[in-house]
Formats: structure tokens, C-alpha cells, sequence
């Protein structure tokens, strides 16, 4: 199986694919129907959370450009 891809998508959601399991804060999986590739939405506007719907379009905006985090607090 493919490794798992988080893509942070520009003024929009974030994209997951390869192998990867989605679980809600009670530990039960959602039932994906066999997607290898689904959206997260970040903008919380999306009716149907947690993933996206496209609603965001035209209210979200997010440049994403990657940068690198300092390193954690000990």
C-alpha cells in the first residue's frame, strides 16, 4: 500500500491519500466506501464534517507554502 499524503491545499482543505484509516474521537472509523483519496475541511464551513464540501470557496483564504516548525519544547 501507498504511504499516507497529507496535502495542505491553498485557500482550501486538506487532502489525505494513500493508506490511511479516519476515526472519529471515540476511536470508530468512518466508512470511506473504499476512497484512497478523500478532503479534510479546515475552514469549518463544510455541512458535511469533517470532510469537505467546497464551501469554502470564496471564504477561506490560506496561502500554503511549508516552513519548518522550531524544534519541540523538552
Amino acid at each position: 500500500m501507498a504511504a499516507t499524503k497529507l496535502t495542505v491545499l491553498s485557500n482550501g482543505s486538506l487532502r489525505v491519500e494513500g493508506d490511511f484509516e479516519l476515526v472519529d474521537a471515540q476511536g470508530q472509523p468512518y466508512g470511506l466506501a473504499g476512497r484512497e483519496r478523500i478532503s479534510i475541511c479546515r475552514c469549518g464551513l463544510s455541512k458535511n464534517k469533517p470532510f469537505c464540501d467546497g464551501s469554502h470557496k470564496g471564504h477561506f483564504e490560506h496561502n500554503a507554502e511549508a516552513f519548518d516548525l522550531p524544534a519541540p519544547k523538552v
